[in-house]
């Protein structure tokens, strides 16, 4: 998927694809780039995250900018506004869930993110992450934390599997996790907040990465033509 991406989000930025052209159908370009659907559809819709492109239904997907954007959305919510939520909620979150957590709050996280560190498909991955996140705000003991949580939760995950297919994050943040778990358990709220917040950091730093990445050449030697933009009747 990553190359596809690139190859795609090069051929934009080069201007092979200029603001207003339709790609190609799904189907002429799983055969021009010989990829499944699945895969075409991932990149797909990593190109409309960031900003490159629209799909509209029933008539496809049209080039919208040749640049991705530094502020990428993720389901109803910006990436910037997803992030300084996350801050001031989860931070204190984690201190309070330190502070507060029960032995079966401690055992359902340890669980977690143990079938976390041994989970090798992606969705499985990013649906565990989204659970542990509600969890640390379930062990701090406040519904309205939880609350807050379930309402971005659908935009967490929609981030959780961008940064994961694109930034390589899975192995990353299991030790995150791993951390913040830990503070849990040792009942200390500063290095709980800590955690969370080196976690947070983390996500910001290698969402910035992809995102202000310059895509140069295809990145197979052998790959195949851009495919041209379908034209508009």
């Amino acid at each position: 998927m990553e190359a596809v991406l690139h190859h795609l989000r090069g051929a934009i930025e080069r201007g092979e694809y200029a603001v207003g052209d339709k790609l190609p159908s799904e189907a002429e370009l799983c055969r021009r780039l010989e990829v499944s659907r699945p895969v075409l559809r991932e990149a797909l819709r990593a190109l409309q995250t960031m900003g490159l492109t629209v799909s509209r239904t029933g008539k496809g997907t049209f080039v919208v900018s040749d640049g991705a954007v530094a502020d990428p959305t993720f389901g109803d919510y910006a990436a910037s506004d997803l992030l300084e939520v996350r801050r001031h909620v989860e931070i204190p979150v984690a201190g309070y869930a330190a502070q507060r957590r029960t032995p079966e709050d401690l055992d359902h996280l340890t669980h977690l993110l143990d079938r976390m560190e041994r989970e090798t498909d992606t969705t499985a991955w990013v649906a565990m992450d989204t659970l542990f996140h509600l969890a640390v705000a379930q062990a701090a003991r406040n519904p309205v934390f939880r609350r807050v949580i379930e309402e971005i939760r659908d935009a967490l995950a929609r981030q959780s599997a961008f940064l994961n297919e694109l930034g390589g994050r899975r192995e990353q943040s299991n030790r995150e996790h791993r951390a913040i778990v830990e503070a849990l358990i040792d009942n200390s709220a500063p290095d709980a907040e800590q955690a969370m917040a080196h976690h947070l950091t983390r996500v910001e730093t290698t969402l910035t990465q992809i995102v202000t990445a310059t895509p140069g050449p295809s990145p197979t030697p052998d790959a195949a033509p851009t495919p041209k933009p379908e034209p508009q009747p």
